[in-house]
């Protein structure tokens, strides 16, 4: 939980930094602080974390600083609920 808490640190950091308006600022800095408390608590509901984690990505995403930050936080995702494996015929 450390790495996603790191992870998240960084990216709030970053965010924090970033001079541009961003029109979901809000959005991704409440998403942040929900990852930030899941990760303190130590058991997160896995699709918690993916629901965060996708409206992280739609606030911040499209800022190229921003990418490395939040590139680290969806690998922390993923090593703590790694994706789901593709379904069969798909």
């Amino acid at each position: 939980m450390s790495e996603l808490r790191d992870a998240v640190s960084r990216l709030r950091r970053a965010l924090a930094g970033h001079p541009a308006p961003l029109p979901d600022r809000d959005v991704a800095e409440d998403e942040l602080a929900a990852l930030d408390a899941m990760a303190r608590a130590g058991d997160p509901e896995i699709s918690r974390l993916r629901r965060s984690l996708l409206l992280v990505a739609g606030a911040v995403g499209s800022v190229s600083a921003l990418s490395p930050a939040l590139t680290e936080v969806r690998h922390a995702v993923d090593a703590f609920a790694p994706p789901p494996a593709p379904r069969e015929g798909t």
